[in-house]
């Protein structure tokens, strides 16, 4: 996984990069530049030469990093042209240095185009000074139907903390209005790309401060921002590629940061942890119990077994009320052994199955708890509680078993994880406070899971693990199709299965923060491949978990 950092941490890193490694900032700023290059190379089929790109550039850093883009794309072949929004004269340090590079020295007062061919010896690219919606409007509105074939966006960067000025953000609005009608009208293939963070957003925030460039492809230096993970800023980064430009890791790794984005490195370590070994059996795959299902409910304990089962573990139990039993037995894999157990006049599980679900944890390393259960009876809230306080292992408490502990005052321990999985409006419950403000989810989900000593997804458009220790880690895989019925029962089996491997696996010395990372990010994969395949509108939580081993052959390669 990697840190997600503030502004103020990564200029703090920059400026440890350069006292106490002595790297100057300048280099970094090339090294940007040429990192940024290799990307865009490579999004364009391995080449620039002959391709046009239209550079758009703030007076600071990632304006320089622009310059120095610009630059080093024309050495390459590429037609290029660049705006700078403001007047060289206003720019300073490393940003003023590229900005000279690109600019004749004798500037002329109102908007300067040049081509120069005595500067390295090379013929150079033109290069405007922009400064107002006029000018913008003479030079460059009548360019708009050129049809580039990149826009690069190093306006703002990190450097963002309010919104644009009224004249700049009509000009991006325009450019993102343009490319959007080119796209449907003339199935336009330009990529639009973003340095470091989208243009119009605050780096430290998930929140939209007004209008913002519509990147396809963001490359984001050193570490990820706030503003490139976290809904609903993340929609405007479009792909995000995190580059090395020369920082010592462990500057880094150092900081304060409890924030991270998970990534494949995350599922690979824990499919190493798992894998499977010449003595591997059920028993050391790992075993799971699944507490769901009600007679009018018997699908979400179908899809709960189901998902588990495909996750790769070596063995699932069912337990669902007896009125159930044979509706979810003749569903669900014919691996999957389902018991039918003690229930209340409607159909839901009552608390005299107690004994009869601790007597079948006997033979299970993980349980689950909640999909399909209802919670409307006090006796099945009774079981739950009593379930969850009597486990002698990981317990996952997802749908209904999270309705039942609402508001949460139970505790978790390390040697007893629990895992709880609500959506917002479940989280609003558990929390005890239906119109609590959570428009800072990293912080609600690190203090509720620090408080209960509990592993935490929160659910979403872009999900949150939280870890008793106070690490956040924010899962970049899924998409919207994977807020349909039946997908959170997926999820709670995927997470189940998950940290049955571990533990069947390792025993007591199972990480079980990075088991559901894991989950997360691999059933987020096998969504993103299910979309690819059948499309959203029509895909299913069932076409999720089938395209579980298509995420798993993928990583495994």
């Amino acid at each position: 996984m990697q840190k997600v950092l503030t502004a103020a941490e990564m200029r703090e890193i920059d400026r440890l990069t350069t006292e106490k490694y002595g790297i100057p900032s300048l280099l970094l700023m090339e090294n940007a530049a040429h990192a940024a290059a290799r990307v865009i190379t490579e999004k364009l089929g391995g080449s620039v030469e002959g391709k046009s790109f239209l550079i758009l550039c703030g007076k600071g850093n990632n304006g320089g990093d622009g310059a120095a883009l610009a630059r080093i794309l024309f050495t390459q072949g590429a037609q290029v042209e660049v705006v700078l929004f403001g007047k060289v004269e206003d720019t300073k340090g490393n940003a003023r240095i590229n900005f000279e590079i690109c600019r004749k020295r004798e500037s002329e007062p109102f908007i300067t185009k040049t081509i120069q061919a005595d500067l390295l010896g090379i013929e150079h690219f033109p290069f405007y000074e922009c400064n107002s919606q006029e000018e913008w409007d003479d030079l460059l509105f009548k360019q708009l139907d050129q049809g580039w074939d990149c826009v690069v966006d190093a306006i703002f960067g990190t450097g963002m903390t309010r919104s644009f000025d009224v004249w700049l953000g009509n000009i991006v609005h325009h450019i993102n209005i343009h490319n959007e009608m080119n796209k449907i009208e003339d199935d336009n293939n330009r990529l639009l790309v973003s340095i470091d963070v989208p243009s119009g957003l605050n780096a430290d925030s998930g929140e939209i401060i007004g209008t913002t460039f519509q990147a396809d492809l963001t490359i984001t230096f050193t570490s990820p921002k706030s503003a490139n993970v976290l809904p609903p800023a993340t929609r405007f980064n479009g792909d995000i590629i995190s580059v090395n430009i020369g920082i010592p890791r462990a500057l880094a790794d150092v900081s304060d940061s409890q924030f991270f984005v998970s990534d494949k490195t995350d599922a690979l370590e824990w499919l190493e942890q798992t894998k499977f070994t010449p003595d591997s059996h059920k028993t050391k795959r790992g075993r799971a119990l699944i507490i769901a299902g009600s007679r009018d409910m018997a699908g979400a304990a179908v899809l709960a077994a189901n998902a588990a089962m495909s996750s790769g573990l070596g063995l699932v139990r069912v337990a669902t009320p007896k009125s159930a039993q044979t509706a979810v037995a003749t569903r669900t894999a014919p691996e999957c052994l389902v018991a039918g157990v003690a229930e209340t006049e409607a159909g839901a599980m009552s608390h005299e199955a107690l004994e009869e679900l601790l007597e079948l944890t006997e033979k299970a390393d993980v349980a689950a708890i909640g999909s399909g259960l209802t919670s409307d009876e006090e006796t099945t809230k009774r079981l739950v509680r009593e379930f969850v306080e009597k486990r002698k292992f990981p317990v996952v408490i997802d749908a209904d078993g999270l309705n039942a502990l609402s508001p949460f005052d139970l505790q978790g321990s390390d040697e007893r994880p629990l895992i709880l999985t609500p959506h917002i409006g479940e989280m609003r419950r558990l929390f005890g406070d239906e119109a609590a403000d959570f428009s800072d989810a990293v912080k609600i989900a690190r203090e509720f899971a620090q408080k209960h000593h509990i592993i935490l997804v929160l659910k979403g458009e872009r999900s949150l693990i939280a870890a008793p220790d106070g690490r956040v880690v924010v899962n970049p895989t899924g998409n919207s199709a994977l807020g349909k019925a039946g997908a959170g029962d997926n999820l709670c089996g995927i997470i189940t299965g998950f940290l049955a491997q571990s533990y069947g696996a390792m025993g007591e010395k199972a990480d079980a923060f990075l088991a559901v990372v894991a989950a997360l990010f691999i059933s987020g994969m096998a969504g993103d491949i299910a979309a690819d395949k059948i499309g959203k509108r029509t895909m299913t939580a069932t076409d999720v978990r089938e395209c579980l081993a298509d995420a798993f052959r993928e990583l495994e390669k």
